[in-house]
């Protein structure tokens, strides 16, 4: 097979930039290896954790989009050193536990939640004042269940309407520990309490009904935190034991199983496709999507399991073949809560009926995910309607008509799930901006296309026909 990487850098036009608009048609088979970006949501803890702990944290695989970038900018601007080596490898000087400094200006996270939600929890612990504000699509998500259990704790806060940024957080030094339930599954908030529990004395609790994504627990854990969790009558607690001195380790970062699932489906609904995607993580807390698609009858072998830092991985061989709709449990939605605009091309590809049960959550995503979804699939002549928090869609039983004009609304997995169903479809798809695809998968299109996929846009003017 032919190896194609994504570049593991790149910038995107600035915020009065002209959309990019990009077209996907069907084509050839896709095929060969693509190594997909490092890990999000790894990347970003990577950061936030090296600059808590006393010493240098080296971190290799780094997602270098943009969302990642904004974190490593705002621990910057707190007094944390942050270089990148020539191999790639990024060094995270640690100031210890309460020891950022106030930042200088506000502290502008771009595209990403994670970050936001993320650093209202390490701002906690702190007894200065920052603010926190994004581009339009970050300012418009609410950030009122991750200052609930903050304000609890003794963080005092002050926003926009419905607790939209631009955010105010005024931490202290002498934060309460408390036991918070979740009202609703969410890593993010999860972790934010989690993140303010290191700088408070004593034991602080999160109690989760449904189980979340880990990756904080893994590496609080890895860096020696300590951390006690229970299953309860009420669901998973995790409580860590604050104020520690975090060690400093050496931290691999998978590929982001959320940016694979876009290869992967798409190699799923492309006759004849066969493709390959190396060191991807398949913690069993981010792996809903992948085995949502096996029960669909789709054709992956997990290869070469083994560990990376607390975190495990395997390599993914994906060959196309015949889907057939499926019911998707809300007890599913944590570990896939991302993947469902993806899912959403395989499931129109499919034999039958697939439903989306539980996925209120899409509706405050980067976007209202559901609707968008709704929107772009019934363009495209899929069948679909949404009841409340789940969503019915009609697979075709094989390609869909397509020919929609895609509005993405500023939100990269909607637009880079789109093009994956123009590759499927009869007709080509044209999403309206996919320039913010670059804070997730830098080198989307590029990879695609080297693995065969027909996509045009303006930066590559016309048709690349699979030319990498």
């Amino acid at each position: 097979m032919t190896d194609h990487t994504a570049p593991t850098s790149s910038s995107s036009p600035g915020p009065g930039a002209a959309p990019r608009p990009a077209t996907a048609h069907v084509g050839t088979a896709l095929s060969g290896t693509a190594r997909v970006p490092g890990d999000k949501s790894i990347s970003h803890r990577a950061l936030m954790l090296g600059a808590l702990a006393v010493g240098t944290t080296r971190a290799e695989g780094l997602l270098e989009g943009e969302d990642v970038l904004a974190t490593a900018a705002a621990l910057r601007r707190m007094g944390v050193g942050i270089t990148r080596d020539d191999n790639g490898v990024w060094l995270i000087e640690g100031v210890g536990v309460g020891g950022l400094h106030a930042p200088d200006d506000v502290l502008d996270l771009g595209n990403s939640g994670t970050a936001a939600r993320l650093l209202c929890g390490l701002l906690a612990g702190h007894d200065f004042t920052a603010i926190l504000t994004g581009d339009d699509s970050l300012r418009a998500r609410p950030m009122g269940r991750v200052v609930a259990p903050l304000t609890e704790m003794g963080v005092q806060t002050a926003s926009r309407d419905g607790g939209r940024m631009p955010l105010s957080i005024t931490g202290t030094t002498d934060l309460l520990p408390i036991e918070y339930v979740l009202p609703v599954p969410s890593a993010q908030v999860k972790s934010a309490v989690l993140l303010a529990g290191l700088h408070a004395p004593g034991r602080t609790s999160v109690v989760e009904a449904l189980a979340t994504r880990d990756h904080t627990e893994r590496m609080l854990a890895h860096m020696g935190a300590e951390l006690e969790i229970t299953d309860t009558v009420d669901g998973r607690r995790i409580t860590i034991t604050g104020q520690p001195e975090l060690t400093p380790v050496e931290i691999q970062v998978p590929a982001d199983p959320s940016s694979a699932a876009f290869p992967a489906v798409a190699a799923a609904i492309v006759p004849g496709s066969d493709i390959y995607l190396p060191a991807v993580g398949m913690n069993p807390a981010r792996i809903g999507l992948f085995d949502t698609l096996v029960e669909m009858g789709a054709d992956i072998s997990r290869d070469n399991p083994r560990d990376a830092g607390g975190e495990p991985v395997a390599d993914l061989h994906i060959r196309a073949g015949s889907l057939t709709g499926v019911i998707v449990p809300a007890s599913r939605a944590p570990s896939m809560i991302d993947e469902y605009p993806v899912l959403a091309a395989a499931a129109a590809c499919a034999a039958g009926t697939t439903v989306f049960e539980g996925v209120g959550e899409l509706r405050v995503k980067e976007s209202d995910r559901l609707a968008a979804v709704e929107a772009g699939l019934a363009a495209c002549g899929v069948a679909v309607w949404t009841e409340e928090d789940r969503m019915v869609i009609q697979g075709c039983g094989g390609p869909p008509p397509g020919g929609g004009d895609i509005a993405a609304n500023l939100d990269h997995r909607i637009a880079m799930s789109f093009m994956v169903l123009g590759l499927a479809a009869e007709n080509p798809v044209t999403i309206d901006d996919v320039r913010t695809v670059e804070t997730s998968f830098p080198g989307f299109i590029e990879t695609m296309c080297g693995l065969g996929a027909d996509i045009s846009s303006d930066q590559t003017n016309d048709h690349t026909d699979g030319a990498p």
